[in-house]
């Protein structure tokens, strides 16, 4: 066995993604498990967190040879709104069963921020079935939507989904605005036309049912379809408003795209790229050095090395930490 390591976790909508490292030495064992966290009545389930958690933590720790777990990165989807039962149960739940001295808990905009930024000032889009924008100068966190696709999430997956399905139902009907190149893809991933709100309505799982779409609008504005071609314009306006309203004022920020919707390629970026040219003219657009995951392991590397340089914040991101360390600060959040 040798020193002690850390725990790098990311929760989201498919389970955990668990990485093992040390200080310097990078990560040295990873592993997931499937089943996603628990939500309820008081947020994100702690004790299920601690159930899919642990034999991953213990396992994944002997298997890299550590003989402590000194420090944990926890980034969770739902941490800033969802997050408070794990901010008050999580540190002593994680000292008490792995030794765990120092813990930091991120909302997951913030490890994708980290992950594809690093700590520079800049701004984040974070895409996939919805969309939040994270900003920071180093000094404090901002965030612009992330509402929900009922009240928000605009230019995010299921928005551009529906965007899609509603031009499909158009041409159904015979009104304007809509593409029946869309329609024919809405039937063909869905069944007859008529029939999509009683498949649709009823789940549990919507945003991700139109979020399914989002794809297929790619596709016919590669095509050459106008209206889906309009949906995706629509999309990165409302993405590089996100960004202009959380990036910092002043320097040459550094603007990044993380998360699935972007894998659509160049059909959605470039023209995310052409609005935040005319949004943020001074900002410097670069490739995401990573994800999520990433974050979180280069947050807990600097927590390790003594480099940590971010921001705390009650609902973004708070450490627990030893006095004196000098992790403590550095955040400006503790608990």
């Amino acid at each position: 066995m040798t020193g002690p390591g850390y725990l790098a976790v990311d929760s989201g909508g498919s389970g955990l993604r668990v990485v093992v490292g040390a200080g310097g030495r990078g990560p040295l064992a990873r592993a997931a498990s499937g089943e996603p966290v628990r939500t309820g009545a008081r947020g994100i389930d702690p004790g299920h967190f601690m159930e899919q958690l642990l034999p991953v933590a213990r396992a994944l720790r002997s298997e890299a040879g550590l003989g402590q777990l000194d420090t944990a990165v926890v980034g969770a989807a739902g941490m800033a709104s969802l997050g408070d039962a794990l901010r008050a149960e999580l540190p002593a739940s994680l000292a008490r069963e792995l030794g765990v001295r120092r813990v930091a808990l991120a909302a997951d905009a913030v490890t994708a921020y980290v992950g594809a930024l690093g700590p520079r000032p800049g701004a984040v889009i974070a895409a996939g079935t919805g969309l939040i924008a994270v900003g920071t100068d180093l000094t404090s966190w901002r965030r612009a939507d992330g509402w929900g696709h009922l009240l928000g999430d605009c230019g995010g997956g299921a928005w551009i989904g529906r965007a899609g399905l509603e031009a499909a139902l158009r041409a159904h009907d015979g009104r304007e605005g809509g593409s029946a190149r869309l329609l024919a893809s809405a039937v063909d991933m869905f069944g007859p036309a008529a029939g999509l709100p009683g498949r649709l309505y009823p789940r549990a799982d919507r945003p991700a049912v139109l979020a399914s779409f989002a794809p297929r609008v790619g596709e016919c504005a590669a095509g050459g379809d106008p209206v889906a071609a309009h949906v995706l314009r629509a999309a990165a306006r409302h993405m590089a408003d996100s960004a202009a309203a959380v990036c910092p004022a002043e320097g040459t920020p550094a603007v990044g795209l993380t998360g699935g919707l972007f894998h659509m390629g160049p059909a959605l970026t470039g023209l995310v790229d052409e609005e935040l040219s005319k949004r943020l003219p001074r900002a410097r657009r670069i490739a995401a050095e990573g994800d999520p995951l990433h974050g979180a392991v280069r947050i807990a590397e600097d927590l390790t090395t003594g480099s940590f340089s971010l921001p705390g914040d009650e609902k973004m991101l708070s450490l627990t930490s030893p006095a004196g360390d000098d992790a403590t600060r550095a955040a400006d959040a503790l608990t």
